[in-house]
Order: C-alpha cells, then sequence, then structure tokens
C-alpha cells in the first residue's frame, strides 16, 4: 500500500499543475483526488508511450480495465494480478504505471470503487483508439476521443466533490472542463504526436479550428464556474485553468510551449503559498 509520501512524491514527479492544487485540499477529499490522479495518469503513461505497439498498448489498456472491473474490495484487492500484467514491460513502462494496482487502493474506500471504474472505463477507451491508431476522422470523433480520455474525468471529479462537500457540479460543464485541457494538450503536442504517427485532428481541420474547438469548452467551463461559490473545487481547478488559457495564447504566438517562467508566474500568482 503506497503511503501519503509515496503518492504526493509520484504526484509531484507526474504534474505539478496539479500536485499543488491536490495537495491543499482537506484529508480525504485530497486522497481521493490524488488516486483518481494516478491512476489515470497509470493507463495515460500506456496511451502516450513511444515505442510500445499500438496492439500492446491495447492489451495492456485491456487488462488493466479487466482487473479493475473484477474487484470488490481495498482488502481483497488482486495486486499480483498486475505484477503479472506488466511483467513483460517492467523495462518500458514509468513507475506512476507499475503502482497502479497501489494508487488504486489509497483512496479512502468507500470511493475507492468509483475510482476503479473510472479508470477502467477509460482504459478500455484508450484501449479501443489503439486498436484504430487514434484516428480521428471528424468532429464526432474528436468528442468521443476528448470525452473519453479527458471529459469523463470531470465526471469522476464531480463525485468525489459530491461525496465529500456535496458540491454540485453540472455534469455538461465538468465535460467542457475535461475537453478543453485535452484539447490544449492536443495542440501542445502536436509535432510529437504527428513524429509517432497520431493525428487527433479531424480531416481538413487547420490549426485555427482546433484552437476555436479548445476556446469553446474553456469558455463554457469558465462562463459556468463564475455561477459557483468559492468552493475548493474553483480552488483546485484556478490553476489547470489559467495554464490552459496561457498555454493557447502561448502557442497562437507561436511558441512552442509556455514558458517555465511564465507558468511560474501564473502559479505563483494563484497559490502564493
Amino acid at each position: 500500500m503506497a503511503t501519503y509520501d509515496e503518492a504526493m512524491q509520484t504526484l509531484k514527479l507526474t504534474s505539478r499543475t496539479f500536485y499543488l492544487p491536490i495537495v491543499k485540499l482537506p484529508g480525504g477529499l485530497r486522497d481521493a483526488v490524488a488516486a483518481g490522479y494516478l491512476c489515470l495518469r497509470s493507463i495515460d503513461e500506456i496511451e502516450d508511450h513511444p515505442t510500445l505497439s499500438g496492439a500492446d498498448k491495447a492489451s495492456l489498456l485491456g487488462g488493466i480495465s479487466r482487473i479493475l472491473q473484477s474487484q470488490t474490495s481495498v482488502e481483497t484487492f488482486a495486486h499480483d494480478e498486475f505484477t503479472q500484467l506488466f511483467k513483460d514491460f517492467r523495462e518500458e513502462l514509468p513507475e506512476v504505471t507499475l503502482r497502479i494496482g497501489e494508487w488504486a487502493c489509497y483512496a479512502p474506500t468507500f470511493i475507492a470503487p468509483r475510482v476503479w471504474e473510472a479508470t477502467a472505463t477509460m482504459a478500455d477507451r484508450m484501449a479501443q483508439w489503439a486498436t484504430v491508431n487514434w484516428r480521428v476522422s471528424n468532429k464526432s470523433d474528436l468528442d468521443r476521443y476528448t470525452y473519453g480520455v479527458a471529459g469523463a474525468v470531470g465526471l469522476l471529479l464531480c463525485d468525489i466533490w459530491a461525496w465529500f462537500e456535496k458540491v454540485q457540479i453540472h455534469r455538461t460543464h465538468a465535460i467542457q472542463f475535461g475537453r478543453g485541457l485535452q484539447t490544449v494538450n492536443i495542440l501542445r503536442n502536436r509535432v510529437e504526436d504527428l513524429a509517432r504517427g497520431v493525428d487527433y485532428f479531424p480531416e481538413g481541420w487547420s490549426l485555427e479550428e482546433m484552437f476555436t474547438y479548445a476556446r469553446e469548452n474553456l469558455d463554457g467551463f469558465s462562463s459556468y464556474a463564475k455561477t459557483l461559490p468559492r468552493t475548493t473545487f474553483m480552488h483546485f481547478v484556478e490553476i489547470p485553468r489559467s495554464l490552459a488559457y496561457a498555454t493557447l495564447e502561448a502557442l497562437e504566438r507561436g511558441d512552442e510551449k509556455l514558458s517555465r517562467q511564465a507558468v511560474l508566474q501564473i502559479v505563483g500568482a494563484l497559490d502564493p503559498g
């Protein structure tokens, strides 16, 4: 079982963007969100792996989904099944992926099955995309992809906040939040994705159309967010939302990415502590 320090250290190593807002959440809520993030990051590392074949990715992701779907409790969790699944890939996969079973059991016991369900569902969708080499033909495909790998994260966050703080978040706008962040990632990683033979742009779409798609989703969520009280949820989304907008602006200027100095300025303004 992962300790608090191990979970937070892994979180910090995999995403400073989400580490800062997560670590400041109150106890049980923090652990639930951290467990969900680490589980989803575990499978994201497989999807984005630069050398694994599409067939291997689909096999691993499908295996993860099947294992998670068959679990009934933290106490009886089948960690050995993950060990068996990864045995031929231990050199290729990062630590955050190899320890997915530990992250799955890090969540408070009563919310853990919801984290498993979300991760299993997303892994299945990623496996399906791997089998078609992430071929996005039209906007409907893009909507399905961004929902499957990011919009569903928004839904998980809705459920976690409802459990812990009785905060009701409109699910449509939570999906927009995930879609917007994922589209910014697609734009930021465009060159690397094309180099490995993956193109998330619908056929015939220009950069301008993809920027518009990203902004429509981010703006939809941001307009809704203005109606919400200043809860821990709003504090949680401020950093990734602000970084997403700033990254779009940097990419539109022709920069490869948002500079580290700009990131530190944004994070420092929102999280001075």
